[in-house]
């Protein structure tokens, strides 16, 4: 086996079996590794943003992360907008990142770039596999720092020599993370205290907060103290829909934003970050609290936010149920399929489409005839 293969066992070990690539000459022993392996699934994408951006979707919903394989430092470049959401969003991810051989960064060849320089701004860690027996266990840190808290951007740097000179593998190793930091017991009952105070409370919430069984607990939680239940802006993956409870999120915009939180005297949060506005504006609060809002924090985004909240309804106590948001359907039009009987009702803007169309084709311009379901030109 060489370092390519060490690097592929090691992400199948771990469950990692999806990759997003746009390889280039430095990366092909590892896309013939990718090509020995029938357990991996490569995708390949036409543009690093792409790449970049469907792992990240990818890792949003299969609750994992996905690999990424990039062409040296400005392949990397290229994705690193799509790395800044997904750093923003703590979703777990590792990138491979090819460079030129070892013994060759020393000629300064034209792609030659500090990856470790560009990759750092947008990742929680950054390693560097310098030898074929060093890939296992860089991909290892890796994966443990890809997995660990809420997630995190991981960037492993492969250099061609590690990549296709051979090694003796080891047992590929199982990462396991650490554990989720439990509920501060002062931290749950200062919350507690705070939602029977009687004061206006917003319970602000993000992360693993917003899956199914954490908002129907919390719905019941705000059911039973009075105190309003929202969402950040912002959010990785929010599950939503009929049967779910329905979470406002804060506005986007600011006088929308100010006006949501003006009489909100406490607020509670959850993973999440308390609102402040997207950009500046002259004459505008960069806070969207009042000045008077008191904040506290139950769960930071790296805490086990389900057991926080778990520890918070047993404190507070809860509602016997959770309020589903109820499905809306249309009615649906019966009777015969024609373009007159189911044509839009007329609106403002139809008097600015009611004009004759004009088509070049080989007769060269000439007028359609009027649209009968219209009217007249």
């Amino acid at each position: 086996m060489n370092g390519a293969d060490i690097l592929c066992e090691t992400l199948l070990a771990n469950g990692i079996d999806t990759c997003f690539a746009n390889p280039g000459t430095s990366e092909m022993h590892f896309v013939a590794a990718l090509d020995r392996q029938p357990r991996m699934r490569c995708v390949l994408g036409l543009f690093e943003g792409v790449v970049t951006g469907a792992a990240d979707g990818y890792a949003r919903m299969a609750d994992k992360p996905a690999v990424t394989l990039l062409h040296l430092g400005p392949g990397l470049a290229n994705g690193l907008a799509n790395l800044h959401n997904a750093r923003r969003a703590r979703v777990p991810m590792v990138n491979v990142v090819g460079d030129h051989a070892t013994y060759h960064l020393v000629h300064d060849a034209p792609l030659t770039s500090d990856i470790e320089g560009l990759a750092w701004p947008m990742s929680h860690w950054v390693g560097r596999a310098e030898t074929a027996d060093t890939v296992g266990p860089r991909c290892e840190e890796a994966i443990l720092a890809a997995r660990s808290g809420a997630g995190n951007i991981a960037t492993l740097i492969l250099p061609a020599d590690a990549a296709w000179t051979e090694a003796t593998m080891p047992p590929p190793v199982v990462v396991s993370p650490p554990a989720l930091a439990a509920p501060d017991a002062a931290q749950v009952r200062r919350a507690a205290e705070a939602l029977r105070n009687g004061k206006s409370t917003t319970i602000l919430v993000t992360g693993a907060a917003l899956r199914a069984a954490q908002t129907e607990l919390l719905d019941r939680i705000a059911q039973k103290t009075g105190a309003r239940l929202m969402a950040q802006q912002a959010n990785g993956r929010m599950q939503r829909g009929a049967g779910r409870v329905a979470l406002d999120r804060v506005p986007y915009v600011i006088d929308q934003a100010l006006e949501c939180f003006a009489a909100t005297e406490q607020l509670i949060l959850i993973g999440a970050k308390a609102p402040v506005g997207f950009f500046a504006y002259p004459g505008k609060p960069g806070s969207m609290l009042p000045e008077t809002c008191a904040v506290l924090e139950l769960a930071a985004p790296d805490d086990d936010l389900a057991a926080a909240i778990t520890a918070l309804a047993e404190e507070v106590g809860t509602a016997p149920a959770p309020r589903p948001a109820t499905r809306l359907s249309p009615d649906l039009p019966g009777g015969a399929l024609t373009p007159r009987r189911h044509r839009p009702r007329a609106g403002p803007g139809d008097a600015r489409r009611r004009h004759r169309l004009r088509r070049v084709d080989h007769l060269g311009p000439r007028l359609l005839p009027d649209d009968p379901w219209r009217g007249p030109a």
